[in-house]
């Protein structure tokens, strides 16, 4: 396979780490080169986060040659070929050279081989499907370089060969464009993506998921799920996705506030739908408990953060929901009726957190036992204190509450 350029040496590849896995794969004369993302946005000058080998060695071979190192190796995937090898902190994923000989859904049953190109055909995206040798020199036998300077996000081979293999490729379309692409989008890989879009429930929902969620935070997704809405494909996983025309408002906000990107809310934005939408959509997405909470309380209390609240009313909202949540709202509700919520937004930024001065054994100190009246009174004062702002203090709270016990005496 012919060397297509060469790029810069980068940190990640002269790392004692990078180097000592490289030795140790090379040390009886086997080829072992960069592959994907690591190359991909290596080429682009952007941070590389997972570094990804591959090797003509097989799976056995790679564990022989890492332990003779002195280092770890897991068989984290050893019938697709694949050892994890471990140097100082640092995880490299070590992948046999393959070919597919049957594909089903996410699954294929595979066999290893020394060809670099039979290797490459099997991947996805022509971006991915670059390997890279420690001194920087690039191989592209698909043709990724050009297209990955160009943003074009386009499959290697047959788009709809591509998706039959793995349905959850036509998802990794639309996120590598929101992340990589420029321009117009490739119309035949659109039209696949299309054409197989019905099968998307069919998904584990843990890497549909996935998916979405990494293409939620892109810096600017919103014309890529705009995209999805328009070709059919986003109804398929989120009918209650009727607003994905709001997205773009609340990335621009986010990006006017210099506040940070969200997936959970930014997926909120584009939803219709209350705290049962968000239990239907978490038992379809599998998201975890805490961003089902998080969507489940955006969705209940949309449209509560008025422009037109009094700042008390504000401070009691902030109270109420918490400072996270309540950012979330104000954005939300901005994009939604479009009035502005600078005032709310400045008083999220002024709040200083407060607490409610009693607690439980001031209650059972004028004699109420342990039980649920103690939460009773607690909330009765708390309310009250909230009505008046948080300006009584405690001794004013105690006396309160001694008269609401006396008076259920």
């Amino acid at each position: 396979m012919e060397s297509a350029e060469k790029i810069a040496p980068q940190d990640w590849m002269s790392s004692p780490d990078t180097r000592a896995v490289m030795a140790a794969l090379s040390a009886d004369g086997a080829v072992a080169r960069f592959v994907g993302g690591c190359v991909r946005d290596a080429v682009l000058g952007r941070k590389v986060k997972d570094v990804d080998i591959a090797t003509t060695e097989t799976p056995d071979v790679v564990t022989g040659l890492l332990e003779r190192a002195g280092l770890r190796a897991i068989p984290t995937g050893i019938a697709h070929g694949t050892v994890t090898a471990i140097a100082g902190a640092t995880h490299f994923e070590i992948t046999t050279l393959r070919h597919d000989v049957e594909t089903f859904g996410r699954h294929a049953r595979v066999a290893f081989t020394d060809n670099w190109r039979a290797d490459a055909e099997r991947r996805d995206f022509t971006m991915n499907a670059l390997f890279c040798d420690l001194d920087g020199t690039l191989y592209d036998p698909a043709g990724g370089v050009c297209d990955l300077r160009a943003g074009r996000v386009r499959f290697v081979g047959d788009a709809r060969a591509r998706i039959q293999e793995d349905v959850l490729r036509l998802l990794r379309f639309f996120r590598f464009f929101a992340w990589y692409g420029k321009g117009a989008p490739d119309e035949v890989a659109l039209a696949a993506c299309a054409e197989f879009a019905p099968r998307l429930p069919d998904l584990s929902a843990e890497r549909v998921w996935a998916e979405m969620s990494r293409l939620l935070l892109a810096p600017d997704p919103a014309s890529v799920v705009e995209l999805m809405a328009g070709k059919g494909v986003l109804g398929h996983l989120l009918p209650e996705a009727r607003f994905p025309d709001r997205l773009a408002g609340l990335v621009r906000l986010e990006t006017e506030l210099d506040h940070p990107a969200d997936g959970i809310r930014r997926l909120a934005v584009i939803l219709e739908g209350d705290r049962d939408s968000a239990m239907g959509i978490t038992d379809r997405l599998r998201l975890s408990r805490r961003e089902c909470g998080r969507l489940g309380d955006i969705l209940a209390n949309r449209g509560q953060a008025g422009s037109a609240m009094e700042p008390r009313d504000q401070r009691a909202m902030i109270y109420r929901l918490g400072i996270d949540l309540f950012r979330d709202l104000v954005l939300i509700d901005w994009v939604d009726d479009g009035d502005d919520r600078s005032a709310l937004w400045q008083s999220a930024k002024d709040w200083n957190p407060i607490s409610f001065p009693l607690k439980g054994a001031d209650v059972m100190a004028l004699g109420i036992p342990k039980g649920p009246e103690i939460g009773v009174h607690l909330r009765e004062i708390e309310t009250w204190w909230i009505g008046e702002d948080f300006r009584p203090g405690r001794d004013a709270c105690l006396a309160r509450l001694e008269r609401s016990v006396e008076r259920d005496a």
